[in-house]
């Protein structure tokens, strides 16, 4: 795993309060649009390094991730999730 996907997650750990103070610092730390970093995010997370470097986040991501595809599906379907 290079360093930039070590900085990813460890960026993942923190928490944000506010809307959008996120996306801002993603800008300001990796230089990418907040949809280039979670495409980024979201291929990292679902590879082994990452799970061995930090088992419990990438785990984390990964069930929160489920989550919203679960929820988009139902909207779809027009299902109450």
């Amino acid at each position: 795993m290079g360093r930039r996907d070590a900085e990813i997650l460890a960026f993942e750990r923190q928490w944000w309060k506010y809307a959008g103070a996120k996306e801002q610092a993603v800008r300001e730390l990796f230089d990418l649009s907040p949809t280039r970093y979670y495409q980024l995010l979201n291929a990292l997370i679902d590879t082994p390094a990452a799970l061995a470097h930090d088992p419990m986040l990438v785990k984390r991501l990964r069930r929160m991730r489920s989550s919203r595809q679960r929820a988009r599906s139902a909207r779809r379907l027009g299902v109450q999730p």
